[in-house]
């Protein structure tokens, strides 16, 4: 297993940037990759900008793969009186720590959900109607696993950073707004494939740990999900895993979805498949992955952007 310093993600994770609120983390990556490009293998193009709202683009050689890792988290927006709306799917409860902040200063609350799970926070006084709220992070690691809020999907973003390091030709896309419906990868799939014909991608996201999917045994190839991609492209990329000897699960799912979702459909023929960690509490404040599995996560995608 190879070993990684994990201070990187624990920045990512404590970056308040719920779906519709990215701009933070759009910096950070921004930044990142300025402060960080001179040591990788090949120099990316950097691709931003207003007609990409906060998602961010890298553009590495002659792509022929694309990486799509989404940048938001859920979290909740408040609304009127004491009561929260969800953003996305969250699963905390009762005394979670929520932070954000207001025209007033900065907020730490008290998440609230009743039997019914309206969702209501404590707080000492009235937060600004729209205000977005976040987990308050507390990364914590052992020698198995790390243990944060939104490493769905920071360790995603964490993945596809690792993998800049050494990558030659492919795309890296940063998108926005997936734990909330979505709606970034349509602008950004045209552009990729416009510009250089780029027409299959890897989704870098986490899923679940399941009946199937067991914690430590290597990363997931996702063979469907509420989405089917293509098999032809699925089997392809399983065979190309399994000469890799790299350790790797695979998942069969009737639920759940991705940027591979909007990917598929898109107007452009793009073959997807989805690879990610597993974790348990998903969309809670205690989200858990093991090592074992975000090691073998980005070496697989080293290993299947030179051969893809």
């Amino acid at each position: 297993m190879v070993s990684f310093d994990f201070d990187l993600l624990k920045q990512l994770c404590e970056v308040h940037a719920p779906s519709g609120n990215e701009a933070k983390m759009t910096s950070f990556i921004l930044d990142y990759v300025e402060n960080n490009k001179d040591s990788w293998v090949s120099q990316p193009e950097i691709i931003y900008g207003d007609e990409f709202q906060d998602c961010v683009i890298l553009r590495f050689g002659e792509p022929r793969t694309a990486i799509f890792a989404h940048i938001d988290s859920i979290g909740y927006t408040v609304r009127y009186e004491n009561q929260l709306v969800p953003i996305g799917g969250p699963s905390g409860e009762s005394g979670s720590v929520l932070i954000g902040e207001d025209s007033l200063g900065p907020i730490e609350c008290e998440l609230q959900v009743t039997e019914k799970n309206q969702l209501f926070y404590k707080f000492g006084r009235a937060i600004d109607t729209g205000t977005d709220l976040t987990y308050k992070c507390h990364f914590r690691e052992d020698d198995d696993a790390v243990m944060s809020c939104y490493l769905d999907n920071r360790l995603g973003v964490f993945n596809a950073l690792q993998v800049a390091k050494t990558l030659k030709d492919g795309v890296i896309v940063f998108s926005c707004w997936e734990e909330h419906g979505g709606g970034s990868v349509p602008y950004l799939a045209k552009y990729i494939y416009e510009k250089w014909k780029v027409r299959q991608a890897l989704i870098s996201d986490i899923t679940w740990i399941t009946d199937g999917v067991h914690p430590g045994k290597g990363v997931v190839i996702s063979m469907r999900d509420k989405n089917i991609p293509r098999k032809s492209f699925i089997d392809k990329v399983i065979g190309l895993a399994k000469k890799s000897h790299i350790d790797f699960q695979v998942e069969v799912e009737g639920n759940g979805s991705s940027d591979g979702r909007e990917l598929q459909l898109s107007p452009y023929p793009f073959d997807w498949c989805f690879i990610g960690a597993g974790e348990d509490n998903v969309h809670t404040p205690n989200e858990t992955v093991n090592k074992r599995d975000i090691s073998s996560m980005i070496s697989l995608y080293s290993f299947l952007m030179k051969q893809l």
